[in-house]
Formats: structure tokens, C-alpha cells, sequence
């Protein structure tokens, strides 16, 4: 006869923190922001490898003092980036290594993006954005939010789209393996930043041709395959342009990821070109990162908020993006998961 060891008992999980000490540590918040921004900025991540270090090694090499970048860490080790050795000396974690630029799943420019300087100026008008509806955003800048990254924080919008470019080449394969393209000849690719969603369609779909839709600053710095001389190049049109004024591109598909989360009347405006645009049982996939379906709801509800400062915008529910889409006419068919935190809203132009 077989006996079977029990399982050992599971520990029991460590009590929260009183509430008064979790309150306290939520309002500091920024702090931590803060602290993740700087290690980013100063290199910290990329100065650390494989070997416990220490502060005055770590110090010289991304040129700081020694006693200042220690409280530096030690705050982070505390939220889990970068871990501190019984000897002084620190060593990477799991999180830590994500602030590295050469990472695959790098979330250093996303770290930035969210901690740009403008965002410290807005988020203390959450309550005026909460009472009015609207972003904040334009009162404190007297100009639209995406104009004045454009024409004065070129810093931040290169920040911006390295962000973005990071964002899209962590799910371009996930949307390559998820699309069935088959007989499709031609692929849009609206508001597709630097275009790594159309590339990774055009090598897997080697007879297809592609086009690329964005803004002429974003679209001058194109991923290398789509730019003349590149390995995609003779398949794909570059086209500079706001998708809310106008989509000159007719394509079989069209790929709308993660832009329709400005105004409603920017998201309307956005929905109805690609409608006058396409062609009658022409295929719209629109791709989001929905607010009450995600297992990072408190990133996801964070970037609602600030989406509400800056665009007067908002993260979309499943039934908040199934509305805007039905107002726009569009067909929808199967709703699915892309990966655990995008949805593709398969769609079609009504004949």
C-alpha cells in the first residue's frame, strides 16, 4: 500500500499594515515615482550587472555621491527595486532589471513617460479634472496636449515615443500571431507610431502590402525595416497625418491599437475617417487595453486618470468600446483577449 505525505501546513500570510501606515505610504507615493525616475535617469540599472556591488563602485559609475544614491536604493530596495546583501553591497531583482535599456521586456521609457516633468504640474489638478469633466491640461499650457509635446518638450516626446515604441514591440508579435490575414492584401496601421505592429505583419505575410499612419514627427523616425533602404521598405507607404482630421489609406484592414483613449469627440472624429475611408466588408480591429478587464488594474486605472489631465480622455470598459464603435457604424464581430492585457474588437464596414 502507497502512502502519500501529507502537504506541509501553508503559512499563514503576514497581517496587513495598519491602515493609518498603509495611508501614510500611499500619500508618498510620488516619492516612489520619483525614485524609480531618477534610478532611469542616472543609469543605475544599466551600471548594475550580474555582480552584488558596491554603493561607491555604483556611485562612480553613474556619477553620483555615494550617501545620496545609498538613500536612493534603499528607498527602491524597499519597494522591490534593487535588493541590498547583509554585506552593504546591492544586487538587481526581478523589477530592477526592467529599468534596464538592453532588457527585452525593458519598462525603462515607460517608467519616464510616467514621470515626465509635466505630469508633476498636473496631478494636482485631479480634482478640478474630477469637477469639470475635462482636461486640465490645456488651461496650464494654453495648447493642445499633443502641440506641445510636438513643438516645445521635444525631450518628452521622444520620451513619449520610445514609450510607445517599447509598448508596441512587446505586443507587435502577439497581434502578428493573433490576426488571421490570410488572402489579405493590403494592411493600415492608424496611429501605429514607429510601425512595429506593420512590420511584424509584413514579414510574417510576405505577399501583403502596408501602410503606415501617424503624426509627422513620430513617422520621421519609423522603425529602420519600413524607412527607405530597409528591409520592408519597397511594401510599405509612410503617410504623415492626424487620424482626426483625415485617413487618406485605403487598406483591406485596418489596425487601430491602444489612440482611442482622447476626448470622445477625438475618438468619434478618429472612428468616422476610418469609416469614410474604408471600403465596403473592409475589416477594422481596433486593439485595447481595457479598464475592467485587466489583471493590472492598478496601473490600468492609474493611466485613466492621467489620460482624464492631459487629453480628457479615459481607458475604455468592454461596453464603453463596444458603444463608440456602434455609433461609428462599424460591424462588431468577435471580441478576444490578445494577451493578458489587450483586447482586439474584430470589425467590419457594412456593405
Amino acid at each position: 500500500m502507497t502512502t502519500v505525505d501529507p502537504a506541509p501546513p501553508t503559512a499563514p500570510a503576514p497581517p496587513a499594515p495598519p491602515a493609518p501606515m498603509r495611508l501614510r505610504e500611499l500619500v508618498f507615493g510620488a516619492a516612489c515615482a520619483a525614485a524609480v525616475r531618477a534610478a532611469a535617469r542616472l543609469g543605475v540599472a544599466d551600471a548594475l550587472d550580474d555582480t552584488p556591488t558596491t554603493v561607491e563602485d555604483l556611485a562612480a559609475a553613474v556619477k553620483t555621491q555615494p550617501h545620496t544614491l545609498r538613500r536612493l536604493l534603499r528607498a527602491l530596495s524597499c519597494q522591490g527595486v534593487f535588493a541590498e546583501r547583509p554585506d552593504g553591497t546591492f544586487v538587481h531583482t526581478e523589477m530592477s532589471r526592467l529599468l534596464r535599456e538592453d532588457d527585452p521586456h525593458s519598462l525603462r521609457y515607460i517608467a519616464l513617460w510616467c514621470t515626465e516633468p509635466w505630469t508633476w504640474n498636473v496631478w494636482p489638478q485631479l480634482d478640478e479634472a474630477v469637477r469639470s469633466g475635462r482636461n486640465v491640461f490645456e488651461d496650464m499650457y494654453d495648447r493642445e496636449f499633443f502641440s506641445y509635446l510636438n513643438e516645445e518638450a521635444p525631450e518628452s516626446a521622444y520620451v513619449f515615443n520610445r514609450a510607445m515604441t517599447t509598448s508596441s514591440e512587446q505586443s507587435a508579435r502577439d497581434v502578428a500571431n493573433l490576426l488571421d490575414l490570410s488572402g489579405v492584401s493590403s494592411v493600415a496601421d492608424i496611429g501605429g507610431g514607429q510601425g512595429r505592429v506593420v512590420a511584424s505583419l509584413l514579414e510574417k505575410h510576405p505577399g501583403m502590402h502596408g501602410t503606415l499612419l501617424d503624426l509627422p514627427g513620430v513617422v520621421e523616425n519609423a522603425d529602420p525595416r519600413l524607412r527607405e533602404g530597409g528591409s520592408l521598405a519597397a511594401r510599405v507607404s509612410v503617410v504623415a497625418g492626424d487620424c482626426r482630421k483625415d485617413i487618406p489609406v485605403q487598406a483591406d484592414v485596418y489596425i487601430i491599437k491602444n489612440i482611442l483613449e482622447w476626448d470622445d469627440d477625438s475618438t468619434r472624429r478618429a472612428l468616422a475617417n476610418v469609416r469614410k475611408a474604408a471600403r465596403p466588408g473592409a475589416r477594422v480591429v481596433v486593439i485595447e487595453n481595457l479598464v475592467d478587464d485587466t489583471p493590472s488594474m492598478k496601473f490600468t486605472t492609474a493611466m485613466d486618470l492621467l489620460l482624464l489631465l492631459n487629453v480628457g480622455g479615459a481607458k475604455h470598459t468592454r461596453q464603453s468600446m463596444v458603444d463608440r464603435l456602434t455609433e461609428a457604424g462599424l460591424v462588431i464581430g468577435e471580441i478576444r483577449p490578445v494577451n493578458a492585457y489587450l483586447h482586439a474588437f474584430e470589425c467590419t464596414v457594412p456593405n
